[in-house]
């Protein structure tokens, strides 16, 4: 592995912090689901149907909120987004433990839409400060991060809520987001480099950079968490077939650790792969999960080919999508690819819900991985002889198979 790509990226002024600021402010966003999820099942006792309507909700603003907050990150600057953002959560977090379910459930929809979009401007911030040559190990890094955060949130919330309480743990949740948009606004780091801003900051349109090759391309990183969610469900109704869902905990730490080891090795690596290689294949190798069998050891092995291609393919196609956008619209392209992966994930949980409730969790992991794949082929064509922007005029290839490692200018 080239640890060299790594010191020199952490090596470049202001990366380390942003990259640790980026973990740390993620972690209530990761752990706020899993915390409303709690009130409102042990807290308000509504039920589990009632906490995935408030989860839905939630999912749905924040999918549309985050390509308006990255345009507006594009427009304004990251410190008014940050300022108006704490501030929303602020009031939310502060009556949310108080609330009555048909209050929250109105209300909560304002807090997934002002979500800190600490996610895309974290990636947006290192597409400024680090050379483009450098993207694929920048992004692998930030893609770990991300692993590491979900690891860390949903279990502080869950342990906080069973041994205290839900209502204060929805009051630390309400701090972490407050304090994730504090922290992001005083470190402001540069959502563009200092070349971007020498070239000005004329508006950019949509129509110069979003067409079919990004659409597409954003419709199968859509696939990609569809699948990842899919399989998360999935592997617990395999484990609680067979009697062993106590080592579902276990199990999917586990899977997050291959995530992070195959986001290690591909920084490393001298040349990418393009993302809907890489999706393609991740959705190849999650189809036959389900003919191991329910045994919590031989699933974790099973797992270890779409695990160690979770990260690399995250991380590849967040540097695809940069690649094909120039530096004023970033931001709001960042925001897209949070809207995919959000929309990914919502719409797995009901649908391999009733797979597995139809068919049963083997048959289920075979679907998704299926839908997975269908979804990096329906995007191939799109992608083939397709060009992206780049902010200078220029054009960037982007043909499946190739990776991009020609450097962007703005």
């Amino acid at each position: 592995m080239a640890f060299a790509s790594y010191r020199q990226v952490l090596g470049l002024p202001g990366v380390r912090t942003l990259l640790l600021v980026g973990l740390i402010a993620r972690i209530p966003l990761t752990g706020s689901g899993m915390a409303l999820t709690l009130h409102v099942v042990n807290g308000l006792e509504t039920g589990f149907f009632g906490a995935g309507m408030v989860g839905a909700i939630v999912l749905i603003g924040n999918a549309l909120g985050a390509p308006i907050a990255g345009r507006c990150i594009d427009r304004y600057g990251l410190r008014p987004v940050m300022a108006v953002t704490a501030i929303v959560q602020l009031l939310f977090w502060s009556f949310a433990p108080v609330m009555s379910f048909p209050v929250l459930a109105s209300t909560v929809f304002l807090a997934g839409l002002f979500a800190p979009p600490v996610f895309g401007a974290v990636r947006q911030c290192l597409a400024a400060m680090v050379p483009a040559d450098r993207y694929r190990t920048a992004f692998a890094l930030d893609s770990i991060g991300v692993d590491l955060a979900y690891m860390v949130g949903p279990a502080v919330a869950a342990a906080a809520a069973t041994a205290v309480s839900t209502t204060a743990t929805l009051y630390g949740t309400g701090v972490g987001l407050v304090g994730s948009g504090l922290v992001m606004y005083l470190l402001n780091p540069p959502t563009r480099s200092a070349e971007e801003q020498r070239a000005g900051d004329r508006p950019v349109p949509r129509r110069e950079w979003l067409g079919a090759g990004l659409a597409t391309l954003l419709g199968a990183v859509a696939g990609l968490t569809f699948v990842l969610t899919a399989t998360e469900l999935a592997i617990i109704a395999m484990l609680r077939g067979s009697g062993a869902t106590e080592w579902s905990g276990l199990v999917l730490a586990v899977w997050s650790a291959y995530s992070i080891m195959g986001g290690l090795i591909y920084g490393g690596m001298p040349r990418g792969l393009h993302p809907l290689l890489l999706i393609g294949a991740l959705s190849a190798v999650t189809a036959p999960i389900g003919l191991v069998g329910g045994e919590w050891w031989w699933i974790l092995l099973a797992l270890i080919p779409s695990g160690l291609l979770c990260a690399p393919a995250i991380s590849s196609s967040v540097d695809a999508v940069n690649r094909r956008v120039p530096a004023g619209a970033r931001g709001e392209a960042m925001g897209l690819h949070g809207m995919a992966l959000t929309i990914g994930g919502a719409l797995a949980a009901p649908a391999a819900g009733a797979m597995i409730d139809g068919f049963g969790p083997a048959i289920a992991f075979a679907l998704c991985g299926g839908i997975g794949l269908l979804c990096a082929f329906a995007a191939l064509p799109f992608q083939r002889g397709g060009h992206g922007p780049r902010a200078g005029g220029d054009r960037v290839d982007v043909a499946a198979g190739e990776q991009m490692e020609r450097p962007l200018s703005s």
